[in-house]
């Protein structure tokens, strides 16, 4: 078994079901063999494209997306897109390949030091060094992209380590002159070892498992503390931000949870959506004016950036409960009354067994929140009804509300457009809201939609395109069309 196919069937024991790429010759046999071990290659037309799909991936699903790019440029294309992946806490590994062993640091074709220039990015990376490696560099990467913080990790993966053996050696053979003498002898004796030394052990090699690994959890006293402070509180709100939705699969228990906490609640980023399109505690406008009025507040998932304006949108007197994976997060511009270093999720789930608002009892506050959304609603419809010198972005926003089907996935790419989209259109479902999160990076769309197709193949993807992002990425419709992915933007 090559190096390659001890990549792919490792992708495969990890639940891998497609790879995203631009094929190259430092990556070939890693496609070829995910190919034949039954991994879909999806490839692009720009780099930059496998990562956002692979994030994309991840996100919908809560397997580790996969990129597999070529050396040098092939993996600095996909710097943007890595920095939003670690911004946004997405698991994702990107594979790249990289220059022959001996030829490091030699000027070959495309060898540069790829682990300084990713290294800012990620949280993890690694460089193989032996073929018998490769399983658990692997198997490692998916462990720490997932564990605490999620995150972009790196695998550096020469090219000389993915071919057999035999291939290898006739390489290097072939570089020696075939002239006789003292140094070429001592050239071949030393090229001869060195292969020796990458190829030790890999017939015995396998393909790695999955491997444990740990997230932050909450305490029974965690959820004793905010029990007693929402018991007493008048105007409780709740706040959810993506990183709730780590474990897409509990996505359903996670809705039926808030449900019956009964506070009512903003969701912003991945977690739009959560309780479908007109839940009686879901509300959408004049979030800052119901921070400023609430008595607490609990931020699930939420750092305290400009999203918040830095801590100064909360009211100063209001009990401030923040729940966090990052300890980073938790204490940023503002350190909350009590911080809970935890997984979203699963705290917002026990803290349903444990807690409900009960019946009524914050009736005359939801509805102070509700007559204030349906009045900004009203208003921007009003405003979609205006003639306009161009098109009215709000009335064509508002006629695409009603072509929405209930499986739809969003997919936000722009500026100003996709900020005014947030306000008008409503993700149907869990799952539905694809953005690229606090580096509010723009192109992001075609591979997040390539990425989302792939993995939800029975749901209809809309690409929402700000004129200046659409010209990012709209080259990769040729990869829909190669891959027979009906997106729609």
């Amino acid at each position: 078994m090559n190096g390659g196919e001890l990549i792919a069937q490792t992708l495969q024991l990890h639940g891998v079901r497609a790879v995203f790429t631009l094929i190259g010759g430092h990556i070939s046999p890693i496609l070829v063999s995910c190919k034949k071990a039954g991994v879909r290659v999806v490839d692009v037309r720009h780099e930059v494209n496998t990562v956002f799909a692979a994030d994309a991936s991840a996100r919908l699903t809560g397997i580790p997306g996969v990129a597999v790019v070529t050396a040098g440029p092939g993996v600095t294309n996909t710097l943007t897109a890595l920095k939003n992946a670690q911004m946004a806490q997405s698991p994702l590994v990107l594979i790249g390949g990289a220059t022959a062993t001996v030829l490091k640091n030699r000027g070959s074709l495309q060898d540069i030091d790829q682990i300084a220039a990713v290294k800012p990015h990620v949280k993890w990376h690694a460089t193989a060094k032996k073929v018998r490696d490769l399983p658990r560099l692997i198997a490692t990467a998916f462990m720490k992209s997932r564990e605490g913080v999620p995150g972009p990790v790196f695998v550096e993966v020469p090219v000389d380590l993915l071919y057999e053996e035999s291939t290898v050696r006739e390489w290097y053979m072939a570089s020696v002159p075939r002239k006789p003498g003292l140094k070429n002898y001592v050239i071949s004796r030393y090229l001869s070892r060195h292969v020796d030394t990458l190829f030790r052990g890999a017939d015995l090699s396998s393909p790695a498992s999955p491997m444990p690994y740990n997230v932050p959890s909450h305490t029974d006293s965690d959820l004793r503390q905010v029990v007693e402070r929402l018991q007493t509180a008048a105007k409780p709100l709740l706040v959810i931000g993506s990183q709730a939705m780590l474990q897409p699969q509990k996505s359903a228990e996670l809705a039926r949870a808030v449900d019956h906490l009964g506070i009512p609640v903003y969701l912003a980023g991945m977690a739009r959506g959560l309780l479908g399109k007109k839940h009686k505690l879901q509300l959408r406008h004049k979030r800052a004016e119901a921070l400023k009025e609430c008595d607490l507040v609990i931020l699930a998932g939420v750092p305290v950036d400009f999203r918040l304006n830095y801590g100064s949108q909360i009211r100063s007197s209001a009990f401030h409960i923040g729940v966090n994976r990052s300890s980073q997060d938790l204490k940023k511009n503002k350190r909350p009354s009590l911080a809970l270093k935890a997984d979203v999720c699963d705290f917002l789930i026990s803290l349903s067994s444990v807690y409900s608002s009960g019946a009524g009892r914050l009736d005359a506050w939801i509805s102070q929140l509700r007559a204030r959304d349906l009045k900004r609603e009203e208003e921007i419809l009003s405003l979609s009804a205006k003639k306009t010198k161009n098109v009215n972005a709000l009335k064509l926003l508002f006629q695409l509300k009603n072509k929405l089907p209930d499986n739809a996935i969003l997919v936000a790419d722009g500026g100003d457009f996709v900020a005014t989209a947030a306000y008008i259109l409503e993700p149907p479902a869990p799952l539905s809201w694809l953005d690229p999160g606090v580096f509010g990076t723009l192109g992001v769309g075609a591979g997040f939609a390539l990425g989302a197709s792939v993995v939800c193949p029975d749901r209809e993807v809309w690409i929402i395109y700000g004129d200046g992002s659409a010209g990012y990425s709209i080259m990769e419709y040729d990869t829909f069309v190669r891959h027979r992915l009906p997106v729609i933007g």
